[in-house]
């Protein structure tokens, strides 16, 4: 059977700066208080772009790093709760038609919130193991800073936007070892955009309720987040029979640090193994693990063969866990 491997990586940042001084300025809140809460410091806000257009950023510096032609690539799927547009055309498609690849592309989201890229590299896996598609596009891609409600402190805090990008091609080498992703549906309440769909339609009402922004009870999130996580990832190590001082890279999504040392706390992993970005970019939403995955390849820190451990949990509930080796270049 054909293996499938992550052959490169990119993201893509927003240039304007939300500093948590500046969040003083608009909630009540306090730099030190951010901090000690979340361990943000900073996230990007995108001004004049669209989900897509960072989207499609990330995507063109992937390909270019894979040494791939644009024409070579079979699909793109992208994952992200802050599309362009509501129904349809999806995100994938706009950033298709960005990249010039109009000529039958598969191309198609998935809403998976903070785990979408998890389970895009479970998608690019399956078409590629399968010998459907060769080299296929996976994009997370946010603009949260769209459906964050900036009265409420409680979220707006936490979000920033961004994109990362891999291409997940066939290869004989370097492979993805294994992903486990879960949901459960129970708690979809706790971590919501309850708004614009077939449950509340597109009314005054929305506008007025707030209803199409994001609500989260964090509390309540994160005392299921974290367990979920650490029994995850304890799972697929021992299903594959790796231990933990194996793992050269421990790449969780960075939704909130607290979150992360616990679970690092758990595996008893060093400070040199993990890659934490949060403190700059804030929650990315499906973004987050390949953009810190790019900043571990941008440092020098992720090389050829490096063994990677993803971890995620979003909203649905979602949750995730992938071990992988990288199979991308050691040059930008």
């Amino acid at each position: 059977m054909q293996k499938a491997s992550m052959i490169s990586i990119a993201a893509y940042a927003p240039s304007e700066i939300l500093t948590n001084f500046d969040l003083e300025k608009m909630v009540e809140t306090s730099d030190e208080w951010i901090v000690k809460r979340t361990g943000i410091h900073e996230r990007r806000i995108a001004k004049g772009e669209s989900t897509s257009d960072l989207g499609a950023k990330a995507a063109l510096k992937a390909i270019e790093r894979s040494g791939l032609q644009k024409n070579e690539i079979d699909a793109i799927i992208c994952a992200t709760i802050s599309p362009d547009y509501f129904c349809m055309p999806s995100t994938a498609c706009v950033i298709a038609d960005k990249l010039g690849l109009n000529f039958g592309i598969t191309a198609f989201d998935i809403n998976a919130a903070c785990t979408g890229f998890i389970y895009l590299l479970e998608l690019a896996k399956s078409l590629i193991e399968s010998g459907a598609k060769k080299h296929v596009l996976i994009i997370g891609t946010e603009k949260l800073s769209s459906i964050v409600d900036w009265s409420d402190r409680a979220t707006c805090i936490l979000f920033g936007d961004g994109a990362g990008a891999a291409v997940i091609a066939a290869r004989d080498d370097n492979e993805i070892i294994d992903i486990h992703t879960a949901s459960d549906g129970s708690k979809g309440d706790l971590l919501i955009t309850a708004a614009p769909g077939s449950v509340n339609p597109l009314s005054q009402k929305i506008i007025d309720e707030k209803l199409g922004f994001m609500q989260m009870a964090g509390r309540e999130v994160f005392k299921i987040a974290v367990p979920t996580l650490s029994n995850d990832v304890v799972e697929i190590l021992a299903k594959n029979k790796i231990l933990p001082e194996q793992i050269d890279l421990f790449i969780p999504h960075q939704a909130n640090l607290r979150i992360i040392e616990a679970v690092k706390a758990r595996l008893e992993f060093s400070d040199e193994q993990c890659v934490l970005t949060i403190g700059k970019y804030g929650n990315t939403s499906s973004a987050s693990i390949p953009m810190a995955i790019n900043d571990a390849y941008e440092s020098g820190r992720l090389k050829n063969g490096s063994l990677m451990l993803l971890d995620a949990f979003g909203g649905g509930f979602t949750w995730g866990s992938a071990l992988l080796k990288f199979g991308g270049k050691n040059t930008n």
